[in-house]
């Protein structure tokens, strides 16, 4: 039904162009080529002798000059009488009402036995002058008047505005109806189709997450091979849920799949199905379903599905929320209404699974939930590996060594220390990426680029040198504080005047109490030593409080690991994924008694480690007064260079374990 309508709308438009091009394109030549004269300029022209003859209509004054030498005037005027009296004889007339023969005949006949350039055509606009008729007749200047006839007049008077707005209305439907553009296509889904061909990605291109791509190879089979699975009366999972933190890959993975399986790929994100009207999210969602039957084997990917999978207040808000719930009731359905395997595999990805709805979880809707956490050490040099691809390396870049040293680092991070890497090789005009370029990378990624154009003054920075130093020392005096990787003075980002990099030696995803307040103490590291060197400490040290407070505060209400408070959990993580200073514990409600018990506990911890950071100082003043030192004049140091100047001090207190790195 499609075609014949299609067709019929471009037999329509052919007709209208047609009859544009037909009464459009000679008067809009004559239009260019009439030049544009006042009133008084006409007048003198007719005093001159030049007008020939005129055509004088209610609104304006039409005609032909010549702009020759004068003398060969009387030879045209000839020339024009005797044109007129051949057009004349053939009826009707070009001055009669009836308007016969046009200027432009005139012209075209005159430009024969002229030169080209002498001779043209004129208007002028009609002012009310009642002697205009005597004063062409003074003159011996042929006129007439013409009035436009009735076709003419209803051509561009009413026909043409009709055809323009009639046109312009095809238009609008017609962009209107494409998948969410105007009114009209509020409801239509907004979800992009991509080919096999179009999506350039495949398992190859992923690394980091085995466990992930096992867990979709058995949907790729499944779509591949679908007989394989119905033989057994096994149904292949309606939808699978990705989870992870920001950067993992979450999309990659999907686009992926929807490679291995060479299947059409829908993909769209949870905000586009919801706008201000009532009723469209729902309204799309039917259409992008719809879609996906017809395209069927294919995969749907909802991206962010939290922004329409939010967990439903049951009737206690209206408004938007009320939308958003229609959209997700309307997902429910469509996700329940799917006959087994149909081919349509429904993927969505988020970061904030404890948000979802519990009935967006069951089994029968998101049937599988796979976890896709920060890459370990192995799948950090796999991801490095892969963003290396193309890049030239040189001989001494090592994988194993960058992916030691970023730790928590997901898949976007790695791609961005590459590109960070390759940035700077071009920066200096090498030709491969070196080791360098990668550590430097590594530390560009984590603490910002280097902003060496903001000088500090001499007597801050050096209280930024004796506050990273007391960082460094104490971390190499706490037994289970990781080892000091470098340390440096040079501004950094957009408030770091210094840094301590700490690189873990292994892997860690428990913390012990031991661990925990050696990193409490560590933090406070820097604020002790400006306490003992200058006196009183700055705000520098405002960041390491924050962390220091919540850590203990972590430790008192959520790990357990106060004997005062005992065994019991008084907070809890409000999101796996999303790690935010402040924002990722949620406080539960708790007795005025016992909050204020909280708040001693966390009180103590913090100062029984700041006089721990301080003792450490106090007893190793020599050997931190040295690595300031050396600071001030290097900005930077390794480990080494700092092992060696700790070392130098063999003042060591009897019992006290020292830290080897």
């Amino acid at each position: 039904m499609e075609k014949p309508k299609r067709k019929l709308l471009f037999s329509a438009a052919y007709w209208i162009i047609g009859l544009l091009l037909i009464f459009g394109l000679p008067q809009l030549w004559l239009h260019i080529q009439t030049k544009e004269l006042s009133y008084s300029a006409f007048k003198n022209l007719v005093k001159e002798g030049r007008v020939l003859g005129v055509q004088i209509k209610p609104d304006e004054i039409r005609g032909i000059y010549y702009s020759g030498p004068k003398k060969k005037l009387p030879e045209i005027k000839e020339e024009f009488q005797r044109i007129m009296q051949q057009l004349q004889q053939q009826p009707p007339s070009f001055f009669s009402q009836k308007q016969g023969a046009s200027l432009q005949d005139l012209l075209s006949q005159l430009k024969k036995i002229v030169q080209k350039d002498s001779i043209g055509l004129f208007r002028t606009v009609r002012v009310d002058d009642p002697k205009l008729t005597e004063f062409l007749d003074q003159y011996g200047v042929e006129y007439a008047g013409v009035r436009e006839g009735l076709f003419t007049q209803l051509f561009w008077g009413t026909i043409i505005p009709i055809m323009f707005w009639v046109g312009l209305w095809f238009l609008l439907i017609r962009g209107m109806g494409r998948p969410g553009a105007g009114m009209l296509g509020f409801g239509k889904s907004k979800a992009k189709i991509a080919m096999e061909k179009d999506t350039g990605v495949t398992f190859d291109d992923v690394a980091g997450c085995e466990e992930a791509k096992q867990e979709l190879q058995e949907v790729v089979t499944f779509l591949k091979e679908p007989q394989k699975y119905e033989r057994l009366g096994a149904k292949i999972p309606k939808g699978v849920l990705l989870l992870g933190p920001p950067g993992t890959g979450k999309t990659l993975l999907a686009r992926a799949l929807a490679g291995e399986a060479k299947v059409p790929f829908f993909s769209i994100s949870g905000s586009e199905f919801v706008e201000m009207f009532v009723g469209v999210g729902a309204a799309r969602v039917r259409d992008l379903f719809e879609q996906a039957k017809k395209s069927a084997p294919c995969i749907i990917f909802i991206d962010e599905i939290d922004a329409i999978g939010k967990f439903r207040a049951g009737g206690l808000v209206s408004g938007g929320h009320e939308e958003r719930e229609q959209t997700l009731n309307q997902l429910l359905v469509e996700m329940d209404g799917f006959e087994p395997n149909t081919g349509v595999i429904i993927l969505a990805a988020t970061n904030r699974p404890e948000v979802l709805d519990p009935a967006l979880l069951r089994p029968g809707r998101f049937d599988r939930q796979i976890v896709l956490d920060a890459p370990d050490v192995n799948g950090r040099e796999a991801i490095l590996r892969v963003h290396a691809r193309g890049k030239p390396l040189a001989d001494d870049v090592d994988f194993r060594s960058i992916a030691l040293r970023t730790p928590g680092f997901s898949g976007a991070d790695l791609a961005n220390v590459m590109n960070e890497a390759a940035l700077l090789a071009a920066r200096e005009g090498a030709d491969k990426i070196t080791q360098a370029h990668l550590e430097a990378a590594v530390e560009r990624v984590l603490a910002g680029p280097e902003r060496k154009s903001r000088r500090l003054g001499e007597k801050e920075r050096k209280r930024v040198a004796y506050h990273e130093a007391g960082h460094a020392l104490v971390a190499y005096y706490s037994p289970n504080a990781a080892p000091v990787s470098k340390i440096s003075i040079i501004p950094r980002g957009k408030a770091a005047l210094g840094y301590t990099l700490q690189l873990p030696e292994e892997e860690h995803y428990l913390m012990t109490k031991s661990e925990l307040l050696d990193r409490i103490c560590v933090s406070l590291g820097g604020r002790a030593s400006e306490q003992i060197f200058f006196g009183e400490c700055s705000s520098g040290a405002q960041n390491d409080l924050e962390v220091a407070t919540e850590m203990a505060r972590s430790m008192v209400t959520r790990f357990g690991m106060s004997d005062v408070i005992g065994p019991v959990a008084l907070a809890k993580e409000t999101s796996p994924f999303l790690s935010m200073p402040g924002l990722s514990q949620q406080q539960e409600p708790m007795s005025p008694e016992l909050a204020s018990l909280v708040d001693k506990e966390v009180k103590r911890v913090l100062t029984e480690q700041d006089a721990r950071a301080h003792k450490i100082i106090e007893t190793h003043e020599q050997a931190l007064q040295r690595v300031a030192e050396e600071l001030l004049k290097s900005e930077v140091m390794n480990a080494d260079e700092f092992k060696l100047l700790v070392e130098m001090d063999e003042k060591k207190p009897e019992g006290e374990e020292k830290h080897e790195k």
